[in-house]
């Protein structure tokens, strides 16, 4: 459960100690990105998106963009969370216009291959991003750091890229289930060390990136989802037992109920496809919840955003409410939209 509140703490701080505010912290996920010129602008001065992760003055200051022009209650991080399976040993690359490509685990000889534990100095570069944005954002805004969860990032490992319905890692998992443990184990361990660096490095909170969550059945979920997040929970408290978490099961809704108390997380993440009225019926209201606005809404605008807007704020009253995305804010986004959101939840939420 949450940590006790305290009126001294950031307004995204208290949300996630358990504390409804009258006025709802914003930020949106992917708020560092190709939306924004300036964004693009620096995008253009690195070779690849890999090399943009690691060059710590451009990471860090597509962190800071959307704080200074939006003023939102958190920055995140700037990076990926295929920096974990680079720092273990495996391939990566970004193919312009066609997402990750990695070298494929197959076989145990593959998974050999890595290394037994992540390399944090080859993660150097993200910590001194984190160093140089902690000293340069306002006062009253939350740091967030993040990694991929253990099923999410083991999807990338397996099939070498982005595949619908992660079909090449659900397969695999069936048919190799003690390698894929394997997997998930090494993936769990490294994500524990990675956000203990993030915190000693100066965030002050984290968020686990399920993003594939709802592909899988009950069973697996539990078994692929549930437990290794579980792990990661209990094993960064164990080093640091102030860390707070947010877990984000994307497309998870039928699993939403336990999902808390199973993993141990701070706070939820609602992706789209959940209903507020699903989370005032079905999820306790001392569990901190954040979302969950639909991204196509935010890029129509107009009266369909206000509405949309309006009843997630109205749902979500009197509980621990972090107002966000249901998912990553879409490049054609305009900037004037985003602009009205953050008007619309200053004066209603």
């Amino acid at each position: 459960m949450p940590l006790a509140p305290s009126s001294s703490e950031k307004p995204f701080l208290r949300v996630m100690s358990g504390e409804a505010l009258d006025r709802r912290p914003i930020w949106l996920m992917r708020q560092a990105g190709r939306y924004l010129p300036e964004y693009r602008e620096i995008r253009a001065t690195a070779p690849s998106f890999m090399d943009f992760c690691y060059a710590p003055k451009l990471a860090a200051e597509a962190t800071l963009q959307p704080i200074r022009r939006f003023g939102f209650d958190a920055a995140i991080l700037f990076s990926d969370i295929l920096v974990v399976p680079d720092a273990l040993g495996q391939s990566v690359s970004f193919e312009t216009g066609e997402g990750p490509r990695l070298s494929p685990i197959e076989t145990e000889a593959d998974f050999a291959q890595l290394f037994e534990k992540i390399d944090l100095n080859r993660l150097g570069p993200v910590f001194e991003t984190i160093d140089r944005v902690k000293s340069a954002l306002p006062s009253d805004t939350t740091f967030l750091g993040f990694c991929g969860a253990p099923w999410t990032v083991a999807s990338y490992m397996i099939a070498g890229r982005g595949t619908p319905e992660q079909a090449p890692a659900r397969l695999f998992a069936y048919q190799n289930p003690a390698l894929f443990q394997k997997i998930i184990d090494r993936l769990v361990e490294a994500s524990i060390d990675y956000l203990e660096r993030q915190l000693q490095a100066g965030v002050e909170a984290v968020q686990i990136f399920d993003s594939w969550a709802g592909v899988l059945p009950a069973l697996e979920f539990d078994r692929w989802c549930v437990k290794p997040v579980a792990a990661i929970v209990e094993g960064l408290r164990r080093r640091r037992p102030d860390a707070r978490i947010i877990g984000f099961p994307r497309s998870a809704t039928s699993h939403l109920r336990g999902y808390a108390a199973a993993t141990g997380v701070d706070m939820i993440g609602l992706d789209t496809s959940v209903a507020p009225t699903f989370v005032r019926g079905e999820i306790d209201d001392r569990i901190p919840v954040q979302g969950n606005l639909d991204p196509l809404a935010l890029i129509s605008g107009g009266e369909g955003l206000d509405a949309s807007v309006r009843h997630i704020l109205e749902t979500l009253r009197g509980r621990p409410h972090i107002f966000n995305l249901g998912h990553g804010i879409l490049p054609q986004t305009p900037v004037a939209h985003v602009e009205r959101l953050m008007k619309l939840v200053r004066a209603e939420g």
